[in-house]
């Protein structure tokens, strides 16, 4: 049977019953922008004739040694004699010849990352036939150039700087700002200069057979799709490689006819905000490349309405229909020619996270789709980036604002202005700068410059222009068409009337307000109470079934995790207390006394300081639990380092031997011994590998008076607010047990603490006791562990770095950066749980506790708690709660809530 390579838009049927019926599998199979053609002729919308050559085809190309597969050239010719049929008009014929464009179009949308060509089937012949039949010879000369540029950048690989400096000549000549005002003799000169450029940069002459001109449109689409520019996409979209790209052959309309044509690209909705209106761009006598480009300034989508009211409500009912038809927010592309509109694509639309989360909730209430798919529609990463920074209102006040444009991605960025991609990547990735890539405009070979920056300006482009729609899609900052702004990439300068920038300045633009600010401002974190927002995590609330707590370790943290939505404090780190400025002498005092008499002052002195940290905890998080975990880090790390108390001693012992002055020897000496005093005890606590010695529980039970101290203080705290009315539960957890006999040997001495207590109070508080699971050991006998214990948290910072016996600290600048790009490992195992080793670990201890204490409560409380993927897993292994930063709250409980959505669906 002979393969169908070829499927015209009115065969979608055809397509989908070849995939058996499934709609992703015929996008797979004719790319996103061959579907929607063919569903959108399916449904009625006014789409011009074409065909699709399949992704299959695309793929069999490149296997093939880029060779057309089988008879897939002459299914072209045969769909293309259809569209002559369809439209009565004939491929290279003088008569009434028939124009295509040739575009591509993979599974996924990405735009501006693949090639598109314009205007195929012009010659010499061709345009004197169709000026004698438009009488319009603008219109076919300005075609004409366009195709010949087109056809030596995307097809033969010619710079475009050579065809831009041409036309900014002619139009320098002529003293006008755009292309089109240029006359019919500039544009049949420029389209001579053009054919010479593509004959001295491609070594051949440009095409003049209109079925050369197609094959190899259609070849560079295939051979496209193994670009650079495609690939950087791919793999900043985790796009697959393997897909392929369907070639789209379309009837061209054009919107450079006349004063009654216009194309332009909306949405239909906003896709900044998500209001429910169209937002885009247009132009009169134009083609689509001006309005994406940014070469003419294009006019807002309202306009169209004064222009051409009837046009404008029709394409307002299209963008409806295709709204609910799609079930989804549509960035279609329209051209209108002579007064007769026609649709060229839709796709869903690329938008921000503000308004991916409104359409989402929208959609919702309106019955469009349900609240599952709502929760679905939204990414973790976008609910994270409402706790992106912005500019605090002080320092926008004071700062010098100089210039504005459109607000086109939202978010605050702060960088030095880079001009070009590749230096924008250098200087972030290399030099870890922080940069604000500046543009005319943004092309796809920029990606890999926008990708690393910060935020990205440009001096031109629109709503719907390359730039704006990169930003949106990465939650970069952007500020796009800032006309006042003079971009000269030569020169590495911006210039703002007499004002000029050079490229390392430093500037803040403002992608909500469009705001571009000299200098930098600072930030701060915004308030995240959106409507829409809070009302999706509501949602996400009913549907989850694993709890979301927070690492908090002070009053402002754990009051900030509870208005995100926390449902307990899953990790409050002590430590972090010790080292605020009037206790850190106190702890230095503790460790490095040898009098135990001094040692129990100094504990005894940071008994108040623990309590009412404690009694701030619990006022906050009234009724939800606090686990509360004891000093867990070496000694060490609360005195100053070794190399540093050792050059500090040889330079005090310097200036000793040059004293003369009584008073200065006397103080001198005092410092000395002092610092000696310190560095004996520094060298005493010294380990050779701190991170696995005297830490977590072997502290506690080699200095029981410090961590007894800490348990007097939880319970009297928890005393204390107990009798303010306020309710109380704190667990108590003890870091870094092993061994079985090491939790209950400290649990025994600890918990006859709390009993003290809550004698000596005349109260009784409701408690657990618990320890964390970081040391392979502790996992493979949790059973055992269990018997002393009411609940687990696995911490999997320290779990993973023992697991693989590798040091965060270290490998994350080093060898783990080359085998995440060898693909040694699959992903960096301390920003996702490794499923396969440190995962396996998780479950046999999550099997084995409730196996021998059914009701133990287990949770996690590394880094990984605020990991989409990893909460994913955790919720696959049943526990009852992540925790995470504060900031990450939000995330995770709309992660939670995908989770068990998906585990319900069978994902």
């Amino acid at each position: 049977m002979t393969t169908k390579w070829v499927y015209a838009f009115d065969e979608i049927e055809e397509a989908e019953s070849y995939v058996g019926g499934d709609w992703e599998a015929v996008r797979a199979l004719l790319g996103g922008k061959g579907a929607n053609l063919g569903e959108m002729t399916r449904i009625g919308v006014p789409v011009p004739p074409g065909f699709t050559v399949t992704t299959e085809a695309c793929n069999a190309y490149l296997a093939a040694g880029e060779e057309f597969p089988g008879d897939m050239w002459e299914q072209v010719l045969q769909a293309l004699k259809s569209i002559e049929q369809k439209t009565g008009k004939t491929f290279g014929s003088v008569q009434d010849p028939l124009l295509v464009s040739c575009r591509s179009g993979a599974k996924f949308s990405m735009p501006g990352m693949m090639d598109t060509v314009l205007n195929i089937g012009l010659n010499t012949q061709v345009i004197d036939a169709i000026i004698e039949r438009t009488g319009d010879p603008h219109f076919v000369y300005d075609s004409f150039r366009r195709l010949i540029q087109m056809f030596g950048s995307v097809v033969l690989g010619v710079r475009d700087e050579p065809f831009e400096e041409v036309l900014l000549e002619h139009r320098r000549e002529r003293g006008v700002q755009s292309d089109a005002e240029l006359t019919v003799e500039d544009l049949k000169e420029i389209v001579v200069q053009f054919k010479d450029i593509v004959r001295r940069y491609a070594n051949i002459d440009f095409p003049a057979d209109p079925y050369e001109q197609l094959r190899m449109a259609t070849e560079a689409v295939f051979k496209s799709w193994n670009g650079k520019r495609a690939r950087d996409y791919r793999n900043a979209a985790n796009i697959p490689h393997d897909l392929g790209t369907g070639v789209n052959v379309q009837t061209m309309v054009f919107g450079n006819m006349g004063e009654d044509s216009a194309t332009g690209v909306a949405m239909s909705r906003n896709a900044t905000t998500g209001e429910p209106h169209l937002e885009g761009d247009f132009l009169i006598n134009a083609q689509g490349e001006d309005v994406v480009a940014g070469t003419r300034p294009t006019e807002p989508i309202s306009a169209l309405q004064a222009a051409m009211p009837g046009l404008f409500e029709e394409f307002q009912t299209i963008a409806t229909k295709l709204e609910n038809h799609y079930r989804n927010m549509q960035d279609m592309e329209f051209t209108i020619e002579h007064g007769k509109l026609w649709l060229l694509q839709t796709r869903d639309g690329k938008r921000t996270a503000q308004a991916a989360v409104r359409i989402a909730v929208d959609m919702a209430e309106s019955g469009l789709i349900d609240k599952k798919e709502a929760i679905g529609r939204v990414t973790p990463d976008q609910v994270d980036f409402f706790l992106h920074p912005q500019f605090s209102a002080e320092g926008k006040r004071d700062a010098e604002l100089i210039t504005t444009g459109l607000n086109v991605s939202p978010g605050a960025a702060v960088g030095m202005l880079a001009f070009t991609a590749d230096l924008a990547e250098r200087w972030a990735k290399d030099e870890g700068r922080s940069v604000i890539m500046v543009r005319p405009e943004t092309k796809p070979d920029d990606v890999h410059g926008m990708l690393a920056a910060e935020g990205i300006l440009t001096s031109s482009g629109g709503r719907t222009s390359h730039a704006a729609l990169v930003a949106r899609q990465f939650g970069k900052p952007a500020v796009v068409g800032a006309s006042e702004l003079e971009v000269d990439v030569a020169a590495r300068t911006m210039t703002i009337g007499e004002q000029e920038i050079h490229e390392g300045d430093w500037v803040s633009i403002d992608g909500t307000t469009g705001e571009v600010y000299l200098g930098q401002i600072d930030t701060l974190v915004p308030n995240i109470q959106d409507p829409y927002l809070m009302k999706l995590l509501e949602w996400a609330d009913e549907f989850r079934t694993l709890g979301v707590w927070a690492n908090a370790d002070y009053p402002a943290d754990a009051e900030r995790a509870r208005s995100y939505g926390a449902e307990g404090i899953g990790l409050c780190r002590t430590e972090h207390m010790f080292f605020e400025q009037e206790r850190l002498p106190i702890v230095q005092r503790m460790i490095t006394t040898k009098s135990s008499g001094e040692r129990r002052e100094a504990v005894d002195a940071l008994l108040p300081f623990q309590r009412e940290d404690f009694a701030g905890l619990f006022r906050v998080m009234d009724g939800l639990p606090v686990i509360i975990r004891l000093i867990d880090p070496p000694l060490h790390e609360f005195l100053p380092g070794y190399e540093e108390l050792t050059s500090d001693l040889a330079d005090l012992k310097i200036r000793l031997s040059h004293a003369t002055d009584l008073t200065s020897v006397d103080e001198l000496l005092a410092k000395v011994t002092e610092e000696s005093t310190m560095l004996d005890r520094v060298e005493a606590l010294r380990e050779a590998n701190p991170m696995l010695g005297t830490r977590g529980v072997r502290l506690g039970i080699l200095m029981p008076a410090l961590t007894r101290m800490q348990v007097r203080a939880i319970f009297e705290a928890a005393c204390e607010v107990t009798r303010e009315g306020i309710e109380v539960h704190p667990e108590v957890m003890i870091p870094l047990t092993s061994h079985v006999n090491e939790l209950k040997r400290q649990r025994e001495v600890l918990e006859a603490e709390a009993q003290a207590v809550m004698e000596e109070q005349d109260l009784q508080i409701s408690y657990k006791f618990g320890t964390m699971i970081e040391i392979p050991r502790a996992a493979l006998t949790a059973d055992e562990i269990a018997e002393y214990a009411e609940f687990l948290s696995f911490g999997t910072n320290d779990l993973t770095q023992t697991t693989f016996g590798i040091s965060r600290d270290d490998a994350e600048s080093g060898f783990l950066i080359e085998y995440l790009s060898e693909g040694i490992l699959p992903a960096n195992p301390f920003a996702t749980i490794d499923t396969g080793g440190v995962g396996r670990l998780m479950r046999m201890a999550v099997d084995a506790s409730r196996d021998r204490r059914p009701d133990i409560e287990v949770g996690i409380c590394g880094e990984h708690g605020g990991d989409p993927e990893s909460i994913a897993f955790c919720n696959t292994l049943g526990l009852n709660y992540v925790s995470c930063s504060p900031y990450r709250v939000p995330v995770a409980r709309l992660a939670a809530a995908q989770a068990e959505i998906a585990k319900g669906d069978g994902g």
